[in-house]
């Protein structure tokens, strides 16, 4: 999960870690990420955010030493992790073999968290995890069923054996695992939004026979979508997408496009599927605005 290169990773941790959908499940997850670094002019020594999905909610503040909610439609704080600030600088240090004068660059990250998927047939798969990464390579990691680690590098060997006799953090560490799809499921019950959907045509760039279909949808929260253009509410070949991509509000969009016949009879229409509606929505050829509304 950690092997990137150690710059690269520097650049993209601070993002959010996206999760493509393919149209057919519902996808959420709840992270919190960590960053601790022995030496850097351009970053700070520790820093830690809270995730959902692509929703940066919660950050640490290094310099106030305490969980700050950024989020305001979160109502409810989400628990904050096990393990202070101190413990995590104490550990990479130790990694490092670094005294108070001399250490050379190193960096320990850690994800922890949950990720929920609904699946079509009504059922639901879960996973949670608790992961360290050091200098770019995968460290350690926790077993939620055994509440034992999991070593994946030599560098982990004593950590192990140090960290499973401590049952008192496991155990706590299983149970802040357990309640992550609590705050998942008490946010994603409350906070939906439906999507704006639009349909347009254009000349083929390359031939004159043909023209482009489009359709966009944008405004929709949770990501996860289904969209298709059909003909006579068949799915029609050769769909090109832009893929999910962020609003500026937080909100999503995506675009799909497909070439279709300049004179043939038919109708053309788009099919789209969210979880914020109470059923699929179709927008036909010619209807170029539309706006659905929840519940």
């Amino acid at each position: 999960m950690f092997c990137i290169d150690m710059r690269i990773f520097l650049l993209i941790f601070v993002l959010f870690h996206s999760l493509f959908s393919d149209g057919q499940q519902e996808k959420h997850f709840l992270h919190y990420k960590f960053t601790a670094l022995t030496r850097s002019d351009s970053f700070p020594e520790f820093s830690a955010v809270c995730v959902y999905d692509d929703r940066r909610i919660k950050h640490f503040s290094d310099e106030e030493r305490v969980w700050t909610l950024t989020d305001e439609d979160w109502t409810e704080n989400p628990g904050d992790p096990p393990d202070s600030r101190n413990w995590f600088i104490h550990q990479i240090r130790t990694l490092s073999d670094c005294t108070h004068s001399l250490c050379s660059d190193h960096v320990l990250q850690r994800i922890i968290g949950c990720e929920l998927e609904k699946l079509p047939d009504g059922s639901e798969n879960l996973t949670v995890f608790d992961e360290y990464g050091f200098d770019g390579e995968d460290l350690i990691s926790f077993n939620y069923d055994t509440m034992q680690w999991i070593d994946k590098n030599p560098k982990a060997k004593d950590i192990k054996e140090k960290w499973d006799r401590h049952t008192g953090r496991n155990q706590y560490l299983q149970y802040f695992l357990k309640t992550c799809t609590d705050w998942i499921s008490a946010f994603n019950n409350t906070n939906k939004s439906s999507p704006d959907v639009r349909v347009s045509v254009r000349k083929s760039p390359d031939d004159d026979s043909k023209l482009v279909l489009s359709c966009l949808a944008t405004g929709f929260y949770p990501r996860d979508v289904q969209m298709n253009i059909r003909l006579n509410k068949t799915n029609l070949e050769n769909q090109t997408s832009s893929g999910i991509r962020p609003n500026h509000d937080e909100t999503f969009q995506m675009k799909i496009s497909v070439k279709i016949h300049r004179h043939y009879k038919g109708s053309y229409d788009c099919l789209l599927t969210h979880s914020s509606l109470t059923e699929p929505v179709t927008v036909i050829w010619g209807k170029y605005h539309h706006k659905y509304s929840l519940e």
